[in-house]
């Protein structure tokens, strides 16, 4: 140790704790010490001083480098959970009055202290210090220097392990309800474009071929109902995540008479986690977490690239107006619909956050490791880009207009009505596959010919097949083959409309 007080680099000096600065070992006795300058000596002792007992530090004789102090810190990212952390302190130290294992008064200036703490970092006046490592030594060693000794009884019965994953399940609650808000406004966006478009009928594709004719409207709810499902796998992921693990202490409990349910019930939990070993090593939330976000991502993603598409001029289906759009650089004519480029893009970091979770967690033993530290950031990041991804949607769903004119152009091509009109030939006996057949009959003679099915004479049909009769073209043109469609959940008009009341009436939507 003596050797590095002649170091001449800050950076890799290894220096001895504060506490045996000035014992004759470290300083009257070395002789490398005392034959610094002056000034060297001031120097080094002036550094030493400002690095401050770590809360761990006991045992150690040395504080860490520099560039181990920045590479192991997490204040930089982990101060997102001061708030939590503050909550969980203040129901351990009620807890903690309440078993007798600290004084009511020792339990009133802790709860003081940490709300004026909480005051200082909203006001902006709260000072975070790399040397403190995280969010929760700051707050800490903080209290400590606002009220002395009784915050150092608040961590008794406490580990970061149970600490720190108490903190990040309370705030993976509340960004669940954050997402779970913006899901709902975008599905309100979406259920009014739909009823401002009531009637409307486009292509619908299968293989990004012309399929069948749906209502707009029917389109539009097929994404309200995929938003519904992952605000469903919301739920059920923060119900499974609700379980607490403050208290499991390090790994082991504790012998302390602490109440685990008090806790508990005070952080609005379910119950306390049963197992300690796993209370402190669990990141299956997290991970269940970042796959519902991600599988949200991906929803949000195949409704950007439909309207990347329908917004281009080979589809010329979609026009979104001047306040949702970017041009080129050097291409003076472009309107590009960017937001949702970016949605489709940002659909890769919530994946990728998933993909870092998962290869994190994928080779450590019980119980906690310090590489669970960098499970924060990929949260805090599909946290943020998710909200962001369901809030531009819903602006770009609240700023669009559907071409009619260029939509009701395109619908005689792809022949739509084709298996409506396999649909009647069923009602007039046939097998479905013969049926099939004869239909397909049908198109290819209309595609020698550049017809539509219902340009057909009924000559021409009856020469394929005499089920045809002049009842035959009810079925035919897309508005009668929508007009067909009647089973549950269809692109039927009364089915369409059944299901925007439905959502409506759950989205709490007015009509006026």
């Amino acid at each position: 140790m003596e050797s590095h007080l002649l170091s001449t680099s800050p950076s890799t000096l290894h220096f001895p704790s504060p506490k045996t600065l000035f014992s004759n070992k470290t300083t009257h006795r070395n002789p490398n010490f005392v034959s610094l300058t002056p000034k060297r000596k001031l120097a080094i002792q002036a550094k030493l001083m400002e690095k401050e007992n770590k809360l761990w530090g006991g045992r150690f004789e040395q504080t860490v480098t520099d560039k181990v102090e920045k590479f192991t810190e997490s204040i930089s990212f982990d101060k997102e959970l001061y708030k939590h952390d503050i909550m969980g302190s203040k129901a351990h130290a009620s807890m903690l009055a309440k078993q007798g294992l600290i004084g009511e008064s020792d339990k009133d200036s802790i709860l003081k202290g940490l709300d004026e703490i909480q005051r200082k970092i909203e006001a902006g006046e709260f000072e975070w210090r790399e040397d403190r490592e995280d969010v929760h030594m700051n707050i800490e060693a903080t209290l400590t220097e606002m009220i002395g000794e009784p915050a150092k009884k608040l961590h008794t019965a406490r580990s970061r392990n149970d600490q720190v994953l108490t903190d990040f399940k309370l705030w993976c609650r509340d960004a669940i309800d954050r997402i779970a808000a913006s899901i709902k406004n975008l599905q309100v966006a979406m259920v009014k474009l739909a009823l401002s478009n009531e009637g409307l009928i486009v292509p619908g594709y299968t293989h990004l071929q012309r399929a069948q004719p749906v209502l707009l409207p029917h389109l539009l709810l097929a994404y309200v109902e995929q938003l519904e499902r992952d605000a469903g796998r919301l739920l059920d992921c923060k119900l499974r995540m609700n379980f607490c693990p403050l208290g499991a202490c390090a790994l082991a409990g504790t012998g302390l008479p602490i109440d685990r349910f008090m806790t508990s019930e005070a952080l609005g939990f379910t119950a306390p986690m049963r197992n300690s070993i796993d209370a402190v090593s669990d990141r299956d939330f997290v991970m269940e977490f970042l796959s519902v976000n991600s599988i949200t991502a991906i929803h949000l993603s195949r409704l950007g690239e439909e309207w990347v598409l329908w917004a281009s001029e080979e589809f010329g289906f979609l026009i979104p107006s001047d306040s949702v759009s970017t041009g080129s650089s050097i291409m003076p004519q472009k309107k590009n619909p960017d937001p949702m480029e970016l949605v489709r893009g940002k659909s890769a970091r919530v994946i990728g956050d998933l993909v870092t979770l998962l290869t994190l967690c994928k080779g450590l033993p019980l119980a906690y490791n310090r590489d669970l530290q960098e499970d924060k950031e990929p949260v805090f990041d599909s946290v943020k880009t998710v909200v962001g991804m369901l809030e531009v949607s819903a602006e770009f769903a609240q700023n669009i207009t559907f071409n009619r004119e260029r939509i009701q152009k395109s619908l005689p091509a792809g022949h739509l009505d084709a298996t409506t009109l396999a649909d009647y030939l069923v009602n007039k006996g046939l097998p479905f596959r013969t049926a099939h057949e004869v239909v397909g009959t049908c198109v290819h003679l209309c595609v020698s010919r550049n017809l539509r099915l219902e340009d057909l004479t009924l000559d021409d049909l009856k020469h394929i097949s005499p089920a045809f009769n002049q009842d035959v073209y009810e079925y035919l043109g897309v508005e009668n083959a929508v007009n067909k469609f009647s089973s549950y959940g269809s692109t039927g008009s009364a089915c369409v409309a059944s299901q925007l009341d439905y959502w409506v009436s759950k989205l709490e939507i007015s009509k006026n």
